[in-house]
């Protein structure tokens, strides 16, 4: 090299030190304090405490020399000692050092053995050895710590060493007459960058050529000066070729060439093979490896080799870009650092396997302390094997993700290992791969079987999503390698199924079948580097699709850096709501987890880093990426195989010499632009009719027809989030200024600004309106102004005419009014359906509402969640139809060429985007769990008690998981407005009162709920009364929802209709009905959650036609209620009398004729069984009257109906409910529970519910 050291800067040297680090002679023998107490272990496998011995140079002025965390690192198992009968080959590792500004610099570490000959040591060896033997034999060291390397061996005296030669007992015995000690020393380069194989080249070949032999060679020393002081670090784009040693003394130099990334056109710099961590680990576990690393878990790694907990750290950090790991981060962590795991962040470590203190939860002198166990993934490298977090959500599109890794180590020929799991997309079952019997499966606070915790709902989302009915759940992730010709079969039925043909794939793309050839080192190495830069692009093309849209979401500060800086803490940098919005159902639990990490915060905070000239690499390769898919996202194809087609001979024949023209004419400016409003059309009309076949394909599939429609996958919330980009560009398009990052929501707000400014009152504010803006404004006032003076002179020439007509039925309008004001209680629900007065529907008033949503930060958000909150009431149309009907803000704000400004594109727009109005969408309710929303509450009480002395309540729960508390119900009024968190769709209602006061009873009719934001209207039946001594006795209900729908006025509303307890049906008409419910409630279960959302289980069981009350009538029927003195019976007081009895049959279980004297008849075989129905039923009425006090008899009779349903139980005690006396005199001959034949259909139609898991609402169990 022609470089002098003059020349050369000291922060772009390829390595900053060279290290000698081994055992320091004038110090002697020095255990190793800081791994602990290690005096029951043989000296040979005891840790000493090492040294560095020397170092060059002896400072770099940007890299200060950290001795104690060199040595530590270079001895991560600490100084070692060996014989002739260990392996004393060369172990080469590399491994990290954080400094406490976050940056990071590496180190290489080779560590050989080197004979000791020096007396002193050999002699102190020789003494602690004699002293271990002698405690070995008397007894002293505890039997639980004798333990070498982890294995059993018994140790009492030196003549007890009759075994062979490599036994452990021999291994860890020091004979000072016979046996050679070595002693660990290690040769080490610290290093700015990770150029990991020239640096282990460098280290082995040079530890080849010591000790130094005369020859022409060049010396040692050379080697590491020239490395230390002549080789620079080579530039971005640049390639730099160095020398290291040869591996023989005899031969040349060897030239290795080392290359730096170009951001952002390439990668950030990988030595590290990406190969070595798949091969050894499988695609399916660095997915899952990758996963907990995103969502910022603790992982722990294990291995018996350092230099592979490095690589797969590395690795696995990699694959983050443009993310980073900012959190601890230790790849190899040394023995005296162990309690670093207390630590409650998240953290990436590295211990090695050998070490005593792996073995979790056992009774070892040192046991690893984590903090929570819950949020640990643990890792064995060796194996492979992997244990996961609890409920860990799935990465998106995790199956084709993984299908396309597979695709890449198929192109590159990479040997998986045998523990790959068959079918892709088969999650791990929440533990790993193959049950881990030692130390790291088990746990301290978990069991140690296989199943080590809950079956996790995310793990098995996508086999539900794709397995058949009847189809069996996923075998076992291990598996013997697959043979060639079955995988072939599975390809051809694929292929078969998909209606694809092999022939027209190009030959290219076909996977090569011939044997994979060797490949030298410098051929590996290349091949490596292409390997890993296809994986790291498709792990950064996953990133770039799920965070295409993000900068219109990232909200901009408007203030100065330093302020931003000072407020960074505090402040809202990402619309995190509008964006999760945008996204699929099943991709939320992932993506809302990760927005919370803090990598995901540190990237959003160099985006706006960069608005001041601070540019981060990794953000800019993602936003090469990012503009290089928005540049060919029309560019692609389907097909592999292109078609060139034949060119015509005039064209290669013709003139040349003709001029080009460059001039563009107005008709060519025309004809092009009318092409994009053509497509822009079409577009339009293809979304929304995807859209509406989507929907209706479910809802057609839940009536068993056209099932094929809806296979596509697509998700509602990602065809919405296509369509708000579609009006997007559609308000983009032809733009006379662009003011904001939504168009639409610009040009909504202008509107929302000339209605305002219309009303003379209000000032103009000169700041936001442009001149255009500010003329429509003017022109706006003339008209109003205009109008107002029309209608002045209009009054003025019809006051007489109306003051007659005032005088003469003045007083029937009077009367008319006061009934319309406080007779709203009085009208008959037949006459009005709903009597909530309606929303208004116009644009402004759900501009107001998005408005006010505190989630939301942007414009591209509010633009969105109008668009959404439209679309829920099926006003989009009509909004936006009124919005370009002000034909003079249309006009000031785009060019005459704009699709918006075009009248019968725009028309056949408005007309498609009707169409939607055919289908329900929650789109906004789903959306926006978090928003909180107001709620208008109407109670219609009945004209005979309305009015009530007792403090009333009521509580409401709907299909978010959430319920409001108990919310006060004002006095002498029946109508007020409450906010609270979005609950969803509604489904049930809580109503009581303290039964307090001269007059409590109240007679409920119904109740009305409204959402005051999106419209939706929900009707609570009740009729039925609140109070203690009439009724049933109850002082609390539960009802449950039913939709009220919008009506024509033509169309009449039907009368409420309730099922009397008086009511007398026939016994076809109700098995008919409770078939009907059963078959509702089991095709539920195997919706989609989206359908189970809209169609909640409760009602299913509670509702006016539910199974609880087709159960009723079954219970009713042939039910000896009527009493010739005091009330009638209910069914609840049956069940109280069944379990007195089944109570005192228990009392007497032990003798079987007393059983019989109760009036209950039983075989043998079939007592005990029905001894534990017996425990259960008074179990749970025991349970039941000691929480639901406040309960009626019907209400009581509910909950047991539910919780025994929940429990699986009820089936299973009609049988035995009617074998007692009671049933015998409550019930006649032809009721459900005397006539057998009735009572085998009751059971066998409950039976199929068995197989489902009921989950239910807690305002149905009481906390049950």
């Amino acid at each position: 090299m022609n470089m002098s050291v003059s020349d050369l800067s000291v922060g772009c040297r390829f390595a900053d030190y060279f290290v000698i680090c081994g055992l320091d002679f004038d110090s002697g023998l020095e255990t190793d304090r800081l791994c602990g107490d290690n005096l029951h272990i043989s000296p040979l496998d005891r840790s000493y405490k090492g040294k560095v011995l020397a170092h060059y140079p002896d400072n770099v002025h940007n890299n200060k020399f950290d001795e104690h965390a060199v040595c530590m690192l270079c001895f991560p198992a600490s100084l070692q000692f060996r014989t002739q009968k260990h392996s004393l080959e060369p172990k080469f590792h590399s491994f990290v050092v954080t400094r406490e500004n976050a940056s990071r610099y590496y180190g290489f570490s080779l560590i050989f053995y080197e004979e000791v000959r020096n007396r002193n040591i050999c002699s102190a060896m020789h003494t602690l050895q004699t002293m271990y033997i002698t405690e070995l034999s008397s007894g002293q060291t505890p039997p639980g710590h004798r333990k070498g390397s982890g294995k059993e061996s018994s140790r009492s005296l030196p003549r007890s060493f009759k075994l062979a030669p490599h036994s452990g007992a021999a291994l860890t015995y020091y004979d000072i007459t016979k046996d050679k000690l070595y002693v660990a020393k290690s040769i080490a380069l610290i290093c700015q960058y990770p150029y990991i194989r020239v640096a282990q080249l460098f280290l082995e070949n040079l530890f080849r050529s010591l000790p130094r032999q005369p020859g022409p060679g060049l010396s040692p020393e050379s080697y590491v000066y020239n490395l230390l002081y002549e080789v620079p670090v080579p530039s971005p784009g640049q390639a730099l070729r160095l020398y290291v040693p040869p591996s023989e003394p005899h031969l040349d130099p060897i030239p290795v060439v080392i290359r730096m990334p170009n951001p952002p056109e390439e990668l950030p710099l990988l030595d590290y093979p990406l190969r070595v961590m798949f091969s050894t680990l499988g695609v399916e576990c660095v997915v899952q490896l990758f996963t907990c690393v995103l969502l910022e878990h603790q992982v722990l790694l294990r291995s018996s080799d350092f230099n592979k907990l490095m690589l797969v750290a590395e690795c696995i950090v990699s694959l983050l870009v443009p993310f980073s790991w900012a959190h601890v981060y230790v790849p190899i962590l040394p023995s005296p650092l162990y309690h670093f795991l207390d630590a409650p962040v998240p953290f990436v470590m590295g211990l090695h396997a050998d070490s005593s203190a792996i073995t979790i939860g056992s009774n070892g002198p040192r046991n690893i302390a984590i903090g929570s166990e819950a949020a640990l993934c643990l890792v064995d490298i060796d194996k492979p094997d992997i244990q996961l977090p609890e409920e860990l959500p799935i990465f998106p599109h995790r199956t084709p993700f993984i299908e396309e890794l597979n695709h890449v180590l198929d192109k590159h020929q990479i040997i998986r290992p045998e523990t790959e799991p068959t079918k892709l997309g088969v999650p791990l079952n929440g533990t790993s791969y193959k049950h881990m019997n030692d130390g790291m499966s088990s746990s301290c606070t978990l069991p140690s079987d296989g199943l080590r915790r809950k079956h996790s709902f995310h793990d098995v989302l996508e086999w539900e999503e794709s397995r058949p009915l009847n189809a069996s759940p996923p075998a076992s992730p291990r598996r013997a390698p697959r043979p060639l010709y079955r995988l072939q079969r599975m390809v051809d039925i694929i292929v078969k199924r998909a209606g694809l043909f092999i022939d027209d794939v190009d030959a290219d793309t076909v996977m090569p079948t011939t044997k994979k050839k060797i490949l030298n080192d410098e051929e590996q190495y290349n091949e490596d580097i292409r390997f890993n830069i296809a994986i790291r692009e498709t792990f950064l093309n996953r990133f770039v699709h799920i965070f295409l849209m993000y900068e219109n979401f990232v909200i901009m500060p408007d203030q100065d850096r330093d302020s931003w800086l000072s407020s960074r803490e505090s402040m809202v940098n990402f619309d995190k709501a509008s964006f999760l919005s945008d996204q699929p159902q099943r991709h939320r639990p992932f993506l809302s987890r990760f927005l919370e990490t803090q990598m995901f915060a540190t990237l959003i905070d160099n985006k706006i880093m960069a608005n001041w000239g601070e540019y981060d690499a990794n953000l800019q390769v993602f936003e090469h990426r990012i503009r290089a898919v928005r540049t060919n996202s029309l560019k692609r194809i389907k097909n592999a195989k292109w078609q060139v087609k034949d060119c015509p001979p005039e064209l290669l024949l013709g003139d040349i010499g003709r001029r080009l023209s460059t001039e563009v004419t107005p008709a060519a400016i025309a004809q092009n632009n009318r092409t994009f409003v053509e497509k822009l059309l079409k577009e339009c009309k293809s979304k929304t009719k995807r859209m509406l076949l989507e929907k209706m394909g479910t809802e057609e599939s839940d009536l068993g027809l056209g099932c094929e429609v809806s296979i596509t996958g697509v998700e509602e919330s990602t065809m919405i989030a296509s369509l708000c980009d579609l009006l997007e560009r559609l308000w983009s398009h032809s733009l006379q200024h662009k003011m904001g990052k939504s168009a639409l929501w610009m040009h909504l707000t202008n509107y929302q600004e000339l209605e305002q400014c219309s009303n003379s009152t209000k000032p103009i504010d000169p700041n936001y309106l442009t001149p255009a803006l500010a003329w429509c404004v003017l022109r706006k006032r003339l008209d109003y102004l205009s109008s107002v003076g029309a209608e002045v002179e209009a009054q003025q020439s019809t006051s007489g005419s109306r003051s007659r007509d005032s005088s003469r039925g003045g007083s029937r309008d009077s009367s008319r009014d006061r009934l319309s004001n406080s007779g709203t209680l009085e009208r008959k629900s037949s006459q009005i359906p709903n009597p909530l007065r309606p929303l208004p529907e116009n644009l402004t008033f759900d501009m107001r509402n998005v408005q006010a949503m505190t989630d939301i930060k942007t414009e591209i958000g509010y633009a969105r969640a109008w668009v959404r909150l439209s679309l829920e009431k099926k006003l989009l149309s009509k909004h936006l139809r009124e919005l370009l009907s002000d034909t003079t803000l249309l006009r000031s704000q785009y060019k005459r060429t704009a699709f918006l400004r075009c009248e019968e594109e725009r028309e056949q727009f408005l007309y498609h985007l009707l169409t939607l109005n055919a289908v329900d969408y929650h789109c906004f309710t789903n959306t926006y769990p978090t928003t909180k929303l107001p709620y208008r509450v109407l109670i219609v009480p009945s004209r005979k008690a309305s009015q009530t002395t007792a403090n009333c309540w009521l509580s409401i729960s709907g299909a978010n998981g959430e319920s409001t508390p108990k919310i006060p119900i004002p006095r002498n009024t029946n109508e007020f407005v409450f906010h609270h968190k979005n609950l969803g769709i509604l489904s049930t209602l809580r109503i009581g009162h303290d039964n307090s006061g001269l007059s409590p009873r109240w007679l409920l009719d119904q109740i009305y709920v409204r959402n005051e934001v999106t419209g939706h209207t929900y009707t609570f039946p009740c009729n039925r009364w609140l109070g203690t001594g009439v009724d049933d006795g109850s002082t609390e209900r539960v009802l449950v929802a039913a939709r009220t729908r919008e009506r024509s006025p033509r169309t009449p509303a039907p009368a409420p209709h309730a099922l009397s307890p008086t009511t007398h049906l026939s016994t076809s008409t109700i098995q008919h009905m409770i078939g009907d419910c059963v078959n509702a409630i089991v095709k539920w279960h195997y919706q989609s959650k989206r359908e189970k959302d809209a169609n909640s289980l409760s009602v299913l069981l509670c509702g006016e036609n539910g199974l609880v009350k087709c159960l009723e009538q079954a219970f009713l029927c042939g039910f000896k209620s009527a009493r010739l003195f005091g009330k009638n019976l209910f069914i609840w007081d049956y069940f109280t009398r069944v379990k007195d009895e089944f109570k005192m049959s228990l009392c007497d279980e032990s003798n079987v004729q007393s059983n019989k004297g109760c009036g209950v008849a039983y075989n043998c075989r079939q007592d005990q069984e029905h001894r534990a129905i017996w425990r259960c039923y008074c179990h749970l009425m025991d349970e039941i009257n000691s929480v639901g006090r406040s309960l009626g008899k019907d209400g009581k009779f509910q909950l047991f109906i539910c919780l025994s349903l929940r429990e699986h139980w009820l089936h299973r005690m009609l049988v035995p409910m009617s074998m007692t006396r009671v049933t015998a005199e409550m019930y006649e001959e032809q009721s459900f529970l005397r006539k057998r034949g009735l009572l085998t259909f009751l059971r066998q139609i409950l039976e199929p519910l068995d197989e489902f898991d009921i989950v239910l609402e807690n305002s149905l169990t009481q906390g049950i």
